[in-house]
Formats: C-alpha cells, sequence, structure tokens
C-alpha cells in the first residue's frame, strides 16, 4: 500500500474506498487519511468538486492537514483509486527529445537510405524547428482510459504491440481559456503520474496513411491511463520541469529520464491548449513520454508483466498486465 511518505509536501490528495464502502476524496497525511467529504461543509463527493474550489480550499486543506483530533482513518487497508476522474484530457505526443529520436529510428523503413545517425540528426532538427516556433503537437484522450494506480491492465487482444509511456500529468484547478504561458501554472492545482499505454501497431492507419495517426484505436483502450496514486499541490513541486520519470518492468529499469528533456514545459502546453480549448477543473494535462518505451527496447507488454512507475515527489504506481481471452 502506497503511503504519503513516498510524494512530496505535507499533504497530498486522493480517492479512497474501504473495503465494502464508495469511493471518498481524502486528505492523505503520510500513513492517515481524512474523508473530505464529511469534514468539508459542503460535503464535496469527489475530489473533483474539491478541485471546482480549489483556490478557496486549499487553505483549508492546510489546517486540517494539521489537525489530530479529526476522524483519521489509517491508510492500510484502504483501497486506492485514480485520484480525480477528468472530463477532458489532454495528451502532448513527441515532447521528448530522446524520446522522438529514439521512435524515428524504431520507425524507419526497412528501405530507408539514411544511416541511423542521419535519422537522428534529421529528426533533432525538426524538433529544435518545432521549438522555435513554439508549436506544442497535443491529441485528446478519453476519460474512460483511467484506471487506478494498483488496478490491473487488460491487454485487448486485438493490440499487437502494447507499450507503456509513463508521463508528468498537471491537474487544472480553475477554468483556463486563452491564458498567457506567464498565466498558466495559475491554473494548476497539482501534479500526478500518468501511464500513458500506446498499441504501437495500430498508432497509423494502415489501409490510410495519408490519414496519419489513428490515437482512438491505438490509446484509449479501457484502463489504458494508470493514473495516480495521488494529486500533489503544485506549491509542494519545486520545479515540474525538474523531475525525474523512472519506470521498471518485472524490476528492471525502462524509463529514467528527467523532464527536463521536455521541449514544451507544463506553463506551455497549458497556455497552448488554452488558445483552442477552455479546459476545466480536474483535467489532465499529460506532458509527454520521456524516452525508455518498449519499441525502443524491442520489448512489448505481456500477460504477467508488472510496471512500477515513480516520479519525483508525486509517489509510486505499480500494475499488473492481464492478457484478454481471445
Amino acid at each position: 500500500m502506497a503511503t504519503l511518505a513516498q510524494s512530496a509536501g505535507r499533504f497530498a490528495l486522493g480517492t479512497l474506498s474501504t473495503p465494502a464502502g464508495d469511493p471518498f476524496p481524502g486528505l492523505v497525511v503520510r500513513d492517515r487519511v481524512l474523508d473530505l467529504s464529511r469534514a468539508l461543509a459542503w460535503e464535496p463527493s469527489d475530489v473533483r468538486s474539491v478541485l471546482e474550489r480549489w483556490e478557496e480550499v486549499l487553505p483549508v486543506l492546510h489546517t486540517l492537514a494539521g489537525e489530530d483530533a479529526l476522524a483519521w482513518q489509517p491508510l492500510d487497508g484502504l483501497r486506492v483509486h485514480a485520484p480525480v476522474e477528468p472530463r477532458q484530457i489532454f495528451q502532448s505526443g513527441a515532447n521528448y527529445r530522446q524520446h522522438v529520436i529514439d521512435l524515428e529510428v524504431a520507425h524507419r523503413s526497412p528501405d530507408d537510405p539514411r544511416t541511423v545517425e542521419e535519422a537522428r540528426a534529421e529528426i533533432a532538427a525538426v524538433m529544435d524547428r518545432r521549438a522555435a516556433e513554439d508549436l506544442p503537437y497535443v491529441f485528446i484522450g478519453l476519460p474512460s482510459t483511467i484506471a487506478g494506480p494498483y488496478d490491473d491492465i487488460v491487454l485487448p487482444e486485438w493490440a499487437e504491440q502494447p507499450d507503456w509511456e509513463l508521463e508528468l500529468a498537471a491537474v487544472i484547478g480553475k477554468p483556463a481559456h486563452r491564458l498567457t504561458v506567464e498565466e498558466a501554472l495559475e491554473h494548476v492545482a497539482g501534479y500526478t503520474i500518468a501511464n500513458d499505454l500506446t498499441d504501437r501497431a495500430t498508432v497509423f492507419r494502415r489501409d490510410m496513411k495519408a490519414i496519419g495517426t489513428d490515437w482512438l484505436r491505438s490509446k484509449n483502450a479501457p484502463g489504458f491511463t494508470p493514473l495516480g496514486p495521488w494529486v500533489v499541490p503544485a506549491a509542494s513541486i519545486a520545479d515540474p520541469g525538474d523531475l525525474r520519470v523512472t519506470l521498471k518492468l518485472n524490476g528492471e529499469t525502462m524509463q529514467d529520464e528527467s523532464t527536463k528533456d521536455m521541449l514544451f514545459g507544463v506553463a506551455r502546453l497549458v497556455s497552448y491548449i488554452s488558445r483552442t480549448a477552455r479546459l476545466l477543473p480536474g483535467d489532465l494535462v499529460l506532458t509527454g513520454s520521456p524516452a525508455g518505451n518498449g519499441i525502443h527496447w524491442g520489448r512489448l507488454l505481456r500477460d504477467g508483466d508488472v510496471m512500477e512507475g515513480s516520479i519525483t515527489g508525486l509517489g509510486v504506481q505499480r500494475t499488473r498486465c492481464v492478457r484478454e481471452a481471445s
């Protein structure tokens, strides 16, 4: 069972339940939990309800975290669910320099005349141009992909190349539309961990290559986005652009990279998305995957695999893969 000792700051938010009870929004302090549906005057039903009043409730949470004479429950024995149910998920693609270079090399056509070094140099130049022109690449995911941080992941029988992509996720705390980069972080309530699973075999349409990427098929199977365990307040994370993202597969480290390798940081992504869409409290902004995916290693997910994902200050998630029966 996870504890807050694995995450930064005095407290975090989570969604928990007793074995026989309904999920409730919890204030998590070390190894204990306070049910916010009872501790707060308006009786919020979930973490998203708390985020909808984030500026008002944050000082209250700080006070509650220091009060011992409350109805605290031990964290041990509670089930930990995904910390928040978003209405919208915005996913950043091709946002880590080394990751994109690795993918370009892995997806080269057999008759590609370029050497590995030439392919790496060309995509590096493209990445530099994108950064200079301020053009993040963002697409939309389905909330039905969200799963808990310790839930089993069902690998669909049609998924030929299921892969991992551990990512930093920003959680929106107040509505955001047409923000400047300087305003963007004021609208981020906190951060959590997301594993944005992808079936590499269905990323690109085989019938009509001109259509391009098929994100519905490749990324939106139920449970393909394990989330959490916690939402850690933004003030507890000194610099989201300097965190370590680590994923272990069956105990072996596969991803181990700093968010410093991002082309576009959290503020630029939130600002860019808000130029088109209206972000809402509880929405997720996934910031992209660093290098070290299965397609790079030539080792995709299989039945029985166990992934352990961690990001500095945000805790640890642990998920087991189960292959769907034919």
